[in-house]
């Protein structure tokens, strides 16, 4: 099965392609970086991992740089993990215009329009297919800072519920995973004492393994669940 993640070099995309390998998927990978990760994957599975470069915060030119120059027509692509992603985060009365949309063009805007020419893919080819968008807790429970960022998530769930509606009958299946605070680059910024705050918010009380999200993202690609769309899914430790 060909699958394409965004975000690749790092954290949980990285970790997604980690699973996937090493479960005989085929992963096209998309992130700005080809990091030393990255090419020790390459290393290691030479014949199902494939990379390019792509800069998602200009979301007009993802047609040619994935799917002419990546994902060409004789590719059938089957799955798709959107998780690729740039945390803008402020108090809301500081809110600025231009950070706003350069983070929507990479966590909403490109991630829909990708999706666009996946489905357009999986109708070409006449096969079923997975779509699966990477949310984040915030979108479902509020942290002072994180508005515009949690924003995002929320459109881009909103989108993958209707995605699911709108092409189930072709078998094209739409699910979102939410994961809970993971200890990330994204998270990085946040002081020690910041994170154990939201940590004690848990019914685990410790951050979200970067893997249990990968192995649900597996998953839901699988054939295993062929009857589970238009659903939020949180990995979480027991946030929500």
């Amino acid at each position: 099965m060909n699958i394409l993640i965004t975000g690749a070099s790092r954290g949980v995309g990285l970790a997604i392609c980690d699973v996937l390998l090493k479960q005989k998927f085929t992963v096209f990978a998309i992130s700005r970086n080809y990091s030393e990760n990255l090419k020790a994957l390459k290393n290691d599975f030479p014949d199902n991992f494939y990379f390019k470069s792509v800069d998602l915060s200009k979301p007009e030119l993802i047609q040619k740089e994935i799917f002419k120059d990546f994902i060409k027509n004789e590719i059938t692509l089957h799955g798709l993990v959107n998780n690729a992603a740039i945390a803008y985060d402020d108090i809301i009365t500081n809110l600025n215009l231009n950070s706003l949309e350069s983070m929507y063009n990479i966590n909403v805007f490109s991630p829909m329009i990708i999706t666009k020419y996946a489905i357009r893919n999986m109708i070409f080819h006449k096969t079923p297919g997975s779509l699966i968008q990477i949310s984040s807790i915030s979108a479902h429970t509020g942290y002072k800072g994180l508005a515009m960022y949690a924003s995002s998530k929320g459109a881009i769930e909103a989108f993958s519920k209707n995605t699911a509606r709108e092409w189930g009958e072709a078998g094209i299946r739409s699910n979102v995973v939410v994961p809970g605070f993971m200890e990330t680059a994204m998270s990085d910024t946040l002081s020690i004492e910041q994170k154990d705050r939201i940590y004690k918010r848990t019914s685990l009380k410790k951050p979200t393994d970067v893997f249990s999200v990968a192995e649900m993202v597996a998953f839901l690609l699988s054939d295993k669940a062929v009857s589970i769309t238009g659903q939020n899914i949180h990995v979480d430790s027991g946030t929500i």
